[in-house]
């Protein structure tokens, strides 16, 4: 069975893991945790409605290859966060693009189109879809992929500010929509609502996320030098390149750009992660005398794995 979507933000090189377990972009890990476990009940071996052997391997499938792994990767906080970073900068991006991405779905061009109510639409559109998401497992896909649109509107409408914590209000009408005065006329056109520009750093970004994704490291640290030289004071590009060198074990480079991106921006997401991540990392790397090689060795592989945990979630795993 083929695991190949090519809608919503599969399109963009992002698995969607929301859309696989059929939750909302902003569902915190209680509410994956319930929805994986009636999804689990559903596909497992011992327990699917599927009759042929047929089904039964695709619910298999499915399980162990797509709803495990988005599971995996939205169960906890840290590597939930660093995903939902990532998925609010590809809203920004997108929605700051001119061209915008083809939708194939009634329900994401209807959610396109909700304006104010963008909100109440996208919950009640998904739990349409998600309430038999898994019913017949050779439709399930079709179904994540309808899942993944609409989490893509959703995104380009709020500009990524409907990821995590919820921040202030964006306006949500409809971009073709002027603002009008007291007086009910059209402001001048300097007062008007400009369309978010797109920085020249995003196609060293998008593909720096590529090689993360795939651990190549070495032309993911190239991609966001060359960035860097084009916007020497971007702060989530230093704290992207920080948090890479991290991933190296090359400790003082990362501590180098994470203290930049702190510099230009104190509240980058990124930046602030790295920071506790180093740390920490500075607290286990100072044994005092009387420890012994074998505490010592123990706190190295501790440091490994607290920045393994902390980064290693952010752009999912090496492809196979």
């Amino acid at each position: 069975m083929s695991f190949k979507i090519k809608r919503g933000l599969f399109k963009f090189d992002l698995t969607d893991h929301h859309a696989v377990l059929g939750i909302p972009i902003n569902a915190d890990t209680k509410q994956a945790r319930k929805q994986y476990l009636k999804i689990a009940r559903s596909l497992h071996p011992d327990t699917v409605k599927s009759k042929s052997d047929v089904e039964k391997k695709q619910a298999s499938e499915l399980l162990s290859k797509l709803v495990n792994p988005a599971y995996e990767q939205l169960s906890k906080s840290a590597s939930q966060n660093e995903y939902q970073l990532v998925l609010s900068q590809t809203g920004k991006r997108l929605a700051g693009e001119r061209n915008k991405p083809a939708l194939e779905s009634d329900i994401a061009k209807q959610l396109a189109r909700a304006g104010a109510n963008i909100d109440t639409a996208y919950q009640t559109a998904l739990k349409q879809l998600a309430s038999s998401q898994y019913e017949d497992p050779a439709q399930a896909l079709k179904t994540i992929a309808e899942i993944s649109e609409l989490n893509m509107v959703y995104l380009m409408c709020k500009q990524g500010s409907g990821v995590g914590v919820k921040s202030k209000a964006q306006p949500t009408g409809s971009s073709n929509a002027s603002p009008k005065s007291p007086t009910g006329s059209k402001p001048p056109a300097s007062a008007q609502a400009q369309p978010e520009k797109t920085s020249p750093v995003d196609p060293y970004v998008r593909r720096a996320q590529e090689y993360i994704k795939k651990n190549n490291y070495a032309k993911a640290v190239l991609e966001l030098r060359d960035a860097l030289k084009l916007e020497p004071n971007n702060s989530s590009c230093h704290a992207m390149l920080g948090m890479t060198y991290l991933r190296q074990n090359q400790v003082t480079m990362a501590k180098v750009h994470i203290n930049k991106a702190l510099a230009s921006n104190p509240e980058e997401p990124l930046a602030l992660q790295g920071k506790k991540a180093l740390d920490r990392i500075m607290g286990q790397t100072t044994p005092s005398s009387n420890k012994s090689s074998a505490a010592a060795s123990q706190s190295k592989s501790s440091q490994q794995q607290s920045k393994k945990g902390l980064f290693g979630g952010m752009f999912g795993g090496k492809k196979k």
